[in-house]
């Protein structure tokens, strides 16, 4: 049973190149299932081709495909898969390989910032996103500043925020709570980083060690 704090629908993401894997490898991905984590994510970056490939920067040639994920993907029926989105050039392809795998209803984007918005929405409507918004530091948080990002989310469409943890505070989580927006954070990796913002209850932890975090936020 998880900490009574937390919400029965709070996940565990397992970034790429999680425990000590090679990031945006398909040895990662296939840790990231071994390790139990809810959620495992992938660079998603596009060759000269317009084929979806997994890498954080312009790909060299060789990297491995989505195509080829979403095929071991589409074996495993209780992981989720985050699409940390880098270019925005090809996205229908992205879902294209979704429907063909079946696995449309688990997928979703994060590194969706207010530029690439416009062509989630356009390109695949049917894929929800997180916005990525920086936050400023805390001293800075005023009640207007903390509405502010609330109406940002709503206004792109997103299901919630998806930020850096360093700036997160209690208030934001509550806020987004209450108007019915997720909060993703990103990324812990110290245990004692853990269990400080357990206690705020977000929704999902993007780490590079789930191991560690799914033991203590049982």
């Amino acid at each position: 049973m998880k900490k009574k704090n937390l919400s029965d629908n709070f996940t565990i993401t397992a970034h790429t190149g999680c425990e000590k894997t090679p990031q945006n490898t398909i040895e990662s991905v296939k840790k990231a299932f071994e390790c139990g984590a809810d959620i495992f994510e992938i660079d998603i970056n596009f060759d000269k081709n317009g084929t979806p490939v997994l890498s954080h920067d312009a790909p060299k040639g060789g990297e491995p495909t989505v195509e080829e994920v979403f095929r071991i993907f589409s074996e495993n029926k209780k992981i989720r898969c985050n699409l940390d989105i880098k270019k925005t050039d090809n996205l229908k392809a992205v879902a294209d390989l979704a429907k063909k795998y079946d696995v449309l209803d688990r997928v979703f984007y994060t590194g969706i910032h207010e530029g690439f918005v416009e062509s989630a929405k356009t390109d695949t409507p049917e894929i929800p996103y997180y916005l990525n918004l920086g936050v400023m530091a805390k001293r800075k948080h005023t009640d207007e500043y903390i509405d502010s990002l609330v109406e940002k989310v709503k206004e792109s469409g997103a299901v919630g925020i998806n930020c850096n943890y360093r700036n997160v505070t209690p208030e934001i989580v509550d806020a987004f709570h209450k108007n019915g927006l997720l909060v993703s954070i990103w990324t812990i990796d110290r245990k004692l980083s853990m269990l400080k913002f357990l206690k705020m209850n977000p929704d999902n932890i993007t780490t590079r060690k789930p191991s560690v975090l799914k033991k203590i936020s049982k």
